[in-house]
């Protein structure tokens, strides 16, 4: 039933799929579809919770037993769980979500507990990790997770928008955009090291010349 909800909720729109739909398209009676889900809008809420709300979770979970530094958990959480998203149909969650959650305030405010609060502070917990054990430089936690984050939003609503109307040649190529996109944000973040933050402090120390200096000694 989920799985028709969401394919029927991404194609149509929320608004305008009727619960009859997506009850044949499930191939169960509209009876047994509401003996599951009292309205239209917990069909939806169980649709997020099921694509999204779970798998954070399991994430979660993942980042309590990770034994190893912040920045390879980064690599490979978050590049694993986004790609695994996109390549699933829970990616049409994120363009279901953003054209049609305005209209639907309970949706909305469903979204935000379920899925942007606890995943932001999933990925914001590892970077306050990253920064008190000194790996990741002090950079403010919350523009970097918006940083990590809102990009991979929109490579998931691309696929179900403006991808399927493109030539073959320009698609987005989903692996290497999301491993190339964590990697910058991640390197940036990254401390340098001993030899490295020498240099820099070394290069910054040196008095600027003005416009007018000259290094002659004459």
């Amino acid at each position: 039933m989920l799985d028709a909800a969401l394919t029927l909720f991404v194609e149509k729109g929320f608004a305008a799929t009727r619960i009859e739909e997506v009850a044949d398209s499930a191939g169960v009676s509209k009876g047994t579809l509401y003996l599951y889900y009292s309205s239209k809008e917990e069909l939806l809420k169980a649709v997020i919770r099921e694509y999204l709300s779970n798998q954070i979770e399991a994430g979660a979970e993942q980042v309590r037993l990770h034994v190893g530094s912040n920045a390879d958990l980064l690599r490979t959480l978050l590049c694993d769980w986004w790609l695994g998203v996109f390549n699933s149909p829970a990616a049409g969650v994120f363009k279901l979500v953003i054209t049609e959650v305005r209209s639907f305030p309970e949706i909305a405010s469903y979204y935000f507990s379920a899925v942007i609060e606890p995943g932001s502070q999933l990925v914001a917990r590892i970077l306050e990790r990253g920064i008190a054990n000194g790996e990741f430089r002090e950079v403010n936690v919350e523009a970097a997770v918006h940083s990590l984050v809102l990009p991979m939003v929109m490579l998931c609503v691309h696929k179900h928008s403006l991808s399927p109307c493109l030539p073959m040649d320009a698609l987005v190529q989903p692996e290497v955009f999301v491993r190339q996109h964590m990697e910058l944000i991640i390197t940036g973040m990254l401390k340098p090291s001993g030899a490295t933050a020498a240099k820099l402090r070394t290069k910054s120390s040196r008095p600027a010349l003005s416009s007018g200096a000259t290094t002659s000694t004459d």
